[in-house]
């Protein structure tokens, strides 16, 4: 380590100001500070100083996220081998059999590193073109407004592949990490000035202009000449919704043989890469709660607020003839599948983009919760309503703190009237 610390002093004046890389002193400083703790601190008395700073709290997501990113590879690679197994598919192509043949694996959904290593094929490319295209645009930007590379992004490169479909092209990936940084982050003045969720943002943007893959049965075939597919959970409930099936024939027909509200919690079923398990994503809770990194307050909220909609949805559904079947969704349903429990763990929290008053927070986790189930079940074309409920709660936060302070402010107010 006294060797890595030594060539990067002493390449550092050639990034400095004067020096033949100035222009590109963004890059060095962010592997500076990635590998050692940044050398500028406060020493002053009227100074607060914490140990807990940016880079520290970016990488505490980073770890909240592993329990999400260990089921995104052995899912999908449970997944797949489920439906290579059933239908006899090949493989996806030359370079997925390769590695294969050289770790001596087989197609097995009872293997426990032959589902791990075949979701890394599937997540790894989507990482890598993420953290990329992400990334490349991130340093151009630094470079043009002179300042450091910002660690968020550490974070929305992580949240973006998790949040997708295991067969997305790859091009749509870049082409959706892209326009998230550009007009989810940058055009705004970069991170800390975001009003949006930049990894939800271009979700939302590869959502809406590129449906067949996000969404649908679509979203779980593979590129191969035997292929398999399978919808989603809230995707085959939402298509049976006009038919007035029963909630218990759609479950059956997610994957062929219906799914247990265990599957559901324990994340077993098909769905975004890293959404599909409740249990990962309270593990995750847990530790952003512990820290002090994510809101309580606002993950509490989001449940609040799903669960009394859904109920009384629900009560709605069993007293009456309704034709759509998600209306007699139990509410306990309604936040094991799709990406509930992800969405309000850790794309409502953000700091930036979250409310900032206690009571605010409170208001904006409840907005979104019912906003989820609304989205669900009025409207079948959106059968994920979480997305769609964030980035409608990014928009109203500034409003919600508002209206916050000004009650607050009134209540001082008469309080001290004199």
């Amino acid at each position: 380590m006294k060797f890595l610390r030594s060539m990067l002093d002493k390449v550092e004046p050639m990034f400095l100001e004067g020096g033949k890389l100035e222009r590109l002193y963004p890059l060095y400083e962010a592997a500076d500070t990635f590998l050692y703790t940044p050398p500028d601190r406060t020493k002053g008395l009227t100074h607060v100083r914490d140990g807990l700073d940016l880079k520290r709290t970016m990488i505490f997501v980073v770890i909240a996220l592993t329990p999400c990113i260990y089921m995104a590879l052995w899912n999908t690679g449970y997944q797949a081998n489920l439906q290579i197994a059933a239908e006899s598919a090949k493989p996806l192509n030359d370079f997925h059999q390769s590695i294969f043949s050289m770790t001596g694996l087989k197609h097995d959904p009872a293997s426990w590193i032959s589902n791990v290593v075949l979701g890394a094929i599937f997540f790894l490319p989507v990482y890598i073109v993420t953290m990329t295209v992400g990334g490349t645009i991130e340093l151009i930007f630094s470079i043009i407004r002179k300042h450091e590379i910002n660690e968020g992004f550490l974070v929305t490169g992580m949240l973006f592949p998790l949040c997708l479909p295991p067969t997305i092209p790859l091009w749509e990936v870049a082409v959706g990490i892209g326009f998230g940084i550009l007009i989810g982050k940058e055009v705004f003045g970069g991170t800390g000035k975001n009003f949006m969720n930049p990894a939800l943002t271009a979700r939302a943007f590869l959502y809406f202009s590129h449906a067949a893959q996000m969404t649908g049965e679509k979203v779980w075939t593979a590129v191969s000449p035997d292929g398999f597919s399978g919808a989603t959970t809230l995707g085959k409930v939402a298509e049976l919704a006009p038919t007035g099936a029963s909630m218990a024939d759609a479950l059956k027909q997610v994957d062929g043989h219906g799914i247990t509200y265990m599957d559901a919690f324990m994340g077993w079923i098909q769905g975004s890469m890293g959404e599909t398990s409740v249990l990962a994503c309270l593990i995750g809770a847990a530790f952003l709660i512990c820290t002090g990194i994510g809101s309580w307050r606002i993950m509490l909220g989001c449940v609040i607020g799903a669960m009394g909609l859904s109920t009384l949805f629900w009560a709605i559904g069993l007293g009456s003839e309704s034709p759509n079947i998600l209306f007699s969704m139990p509410p306990w349903w309604q936040l094991a599948v799709g990406g509930f429990a992800f969405g309000a763990v850790y794309m409502a929290t953000d700091p930036v983009s979250a409310a900032m008053t206690r009571t605010g927070k409170w208001f904006y986790g409840i907005l979104i919760g019912v906003m989820t189930i609304l989205i669900r079940s009025i409207n079948p074309a959106f059968p994920e309503g979480i997305m769609l409920a964030i980035l409608f709660g990014n928009v109203m936060a500034p409003l919600i703190d508002y209206c916050v302070l000004q009650l607050n402010i009134k209540r001082r107010m008469a309080r001290y009237a004199t």
